[in-house]
């Protein structure tokens, strides 16, 4: 095995695992807005629950971050929360869920 086919498959077990990290981190920030957003709705348990579930297993079906603000805040419309707002904790949710991944690889 040559030089050049050592470095591409180091490359190519980078670009692997930088995906992994994205889809976890992407499903655990939208189950940590769901859990918010749930309980903003006046949402527990199991509807709470299935609430973070659904934002969750919706997203991977191509839903952008935007298509995922936009839902939540639509959700949350009646409730008096912005999609600044909405925005703001899903920015939060996302440095929460980097900060468990990283915590779980320790």
């Amino acid at each position: 095995m040559t030089t050049f086919d050592k470095r591409e498959q180091g490359f190519e077990a980078k670009f692997a695992h930088d995906e992994e990290l994205m889809f976890k981190a992407t499903a655990r920030t939208n189950k940590l807005l769901g859990l918010w957003a749930a309980d903003q709705l006046g949402l527990s348990g199991d509807a709470a629950a299935s609430y973070a579930t659904a934002l969750v297993t919706d997203n991977l079906q191509s839903r952008t971050i935007d298509d995922v603000v936009g839902k939540v805040s639509g959700d949350l419309a009646a409730r008096g929360v912005s999609r600044e707002q909405v925005a703001q904790k899903f920015q939060e949710c996302l440095h929460q869920a980097v900060q468990q991944l990283e915590a779980d690889k320790q």
